[in-house]
Formats: structure tokens, sequence, C-alpha cells
């Protein structure tokens, strides 16, 4: 179980306060009421519409991944703009936007240099749900909003690019650091939202083969669909020798590990041919070794990259480019709505990890 059910009365907001997600600590979260953020001069306030339950989320909850008790959790997120700060410019009260998961500051040195995710240092520029509240709420307060907010089209509906912000982001960057060449034959281990985005983005970046592994068989159809041309069970025999069979002993040119587990990144590193790639964006809550076989006893000119959902409105703009020309349609991938008051419900059915689960979005307002 997610949660340890602490009988609460119902929440009647009260005006000037909402409804918001919170972390109480390992298992224990549920909607509490908070004032409704305001806006310093470089901030913007924006009232949530559509948000989701992302698989960090759950790692926060279990208490897999430190945050401080009393954050409100999420950070995916479409709304319209409540209130703009006053050094914000270009923006205006109630238009819609896509709220990037990542928030840097485009100051910094990272953020100078190119690496917008490491805002201020490790990690810094994923804030929303980590280090300051997040986006499970009505309400939520966006930091550096002119550098972070991007502005919707009228042609595409919320659900066509709620997922633009994290997941897709993060899932193109895989096949963006490795990188994908024209040509390459790539595996993808895992093929959850952010595999199948993986998937997405090393087709859009010229892979001729694609193998997706997975144990779960619904998983590999859609993988399929997003544009996997080899679909293997990961429990039908040894995935490395049917890899290694498929490709005629030759290995992958890039491997994307994006579960989070020592099973799965061995096997990646163990496909790979010499000279190969593994990318890796799975999320690690336990210790993670690097056995000398499977790295060929680091002999074997291999790499391997990690990366983290790229930030800015800039990026945003980019992907939802994407979607207005008909090259990526991530509505496959929104299996299950709930409300913001459904909140624990979707929580347990999001992390029950079955077969008909993909993504969980939550209606706020």
């Amino acid at each position: 179980m997610l949660l340890e059910v602490e009988k609460r009365p119902p929440l009647h907001t009260v005006r000037g306060h909402m409804k918001a997600n919170v972390f109480r600590g390992a298992h224990k979260f549920g909607l509490e009421e908070k004032p409704i953020p305001r806006a310093g001069p470089t901030d913007a306030v924006v009232q949530v519409r559509l948000t989701t339950i992302c698989g960090t989320d759950v790692h926060i909850v279990r208490g897999e991944y430190p945050v401080n008790a009393g954050l409100t959790i999420g950070h995916e997120a479409v709304g319209v703009i409540h209130e703009i700060g006053s050094a914000v410019t270009g923006y205006e009260l109630g238009q819609r936007v896509l709220i990037g998961a990542i928030t840097p500051c485009g100051q910094c040195e990272p953020c100078l240099a190119g690496h917008t995710s490491q805002c201020g240092g490790p990690l810094g520029g994923w804030r929303l749900g980590n280090t300051i509240d997040g986006t499970q709420a009505d309400y939520v307060r966006i930091p550096f909003a002119q550098a972070n907010l991007a502005l919707i089209p009228e042609s595409l509906s919320d659900e066509a690019v709620l997922l633009l912000s994290d997941i897709a982001s993060t899932g193109f960057g895989a096949a963006e650091v490795a990188p994908v060449r024209i040509g390459d034959v790539v595996a993808v281990f895992a093929t959850g939202p952010i595999g199948l985005c993986a998937i997405l983005g090393a087709k859009l970046m010229g892979a001729s083969q694609i193998f997706a592994v997975d144990l779960e068989p619904t998983r590999l159809d859609v993988a399929q669909q997003f544009g996997a041309t080899y679909p293997i069970l990961a429990d039908s025999g040894s995935v490395v020798e049917q890899i290694r069979d498929l490709t005629r002993g030759t290995g992958v040119d890039v491997a994307i590990e994006a579960l989070g587990a020592q099973a799965t990144f061995e096997n990646a590193l163990r496909v790979l041919k010499p000279g190969g790639v593994l990318s890796s964006v799975g999320v690690y809550s336990g210790h993670l070794q690097l056995t000398a076989d499977a790295f060929a006893a680091g002999l074997g000119d291999h790499k391997i990259v990690t990366s983290l959902c790229r930030g800015g409105k800039e990026r945003m703009h980019r992907l939802m480019r994407l979607v207005q020309a008909g090259r990526i349609d991530l509505n496959p991938l929104l299996t299950h709505l709930f409300t913001l008051d459904e909140i624990v419900k979707a929580y347990e059915m999001f992390s029950s990890r079955t077969s008909a689960v993909l993504k969980v979005a939550i209606q706020v307002s």
C-alpha cells in the first residue's frame, strides 16, 4: 500500500485557500488545505487544469526519494495564468500555458553551459514537487516564469501537450544524448511512458531498428505503435541472446535503460556493440553495481550517459511544434483520468503497474 489512511474531515476550502496533495512521510500523503501561493517579481501563479502522476512521485510517496514533509507533490501540468510577477513580461492573465517540469533560471553557470536540468547544481532544475510545492493542487507558483511557461496554441488541447513537459522530453532526451544516428540499431529496456517516448524519439532521429523489451505484452503492442520494430518479452528466454541473435552477433549501437533496475542496466550493457552507448534515464532507488563482465572489463569502448528532463519554454515550444505537425501523438499514453479529490485512488491505480495503466491524468479545474 502507498497510503496509511488517516481519517480526516472533508475539505471545505475557505477563501484564499486551495486543495493540495501533500507528502507527510513515507507512505503518508493526501489532500490538505493550503494558502493559494502568491507571485514574487519573477514568478507566476498558475491555476492548474490538468496534471499527472509520474513514476518519480511514486518513489517520493514510498520514501525512496527524499523530500521534505509538507511538500505538495507533482511536476507536470497545464493551466491558466492566475497572477504574474512584476518583472515577468510577454504573458497575460488567463492565458493557457504548459508548465515546465524543470524550471531553470537561465542565468547560472550550468544553465548558460546548456545544462538547464542542473540549474544551480546537481538536479537543481527540478524544483516542482522536489524542493518547492508542485502541481497536484488547485494553484502552483512557477519560479523564473518567463523562462518556464510555454503558451499553448489554440489548436492544441490540454491532453495533447500535457506529457511534453516531462516524460516526452525525458524519453526524447535519452535518444538525443546518446546520440541516436540515422541507421542506428537501438534497444529500449522497459516500455513504460518514458521508454515509449524513447522509442518515439529514436524513430524521429532515424533509427533503422528498435528492439523493445518488457514483461507486458500489451505495452509491447503500444511500443510497436510508437515505432518499435522488434518486441521482446522479457520472460521469453535470455533477452541478451535474443538481441544478439537478431543483430547477427553484433549488438546494438544504443541501449536505453528506462526502468532503473540492476538487471535491465546489466542487460543494456551486454547488448552493446563495441563503441556502443548506454543511455540511462531510469531512476535508481537502490544500489547500482557495474559488473566487470557486463562492462567488458572496461575495455569495450563503451559509453554510459545519463540525462534528466530538459527544461525551459524553448524545449516545450519545439515539442509542441512536433504535435502540431502530426509527427507525434501522445494521447495513447493517457489511459486513466481522475479528479483531484480522487488522488489517493489515482496513486493506487498508477502504482499497481497493471498492463492497462500507462499514464494517469488528474483533472483539477
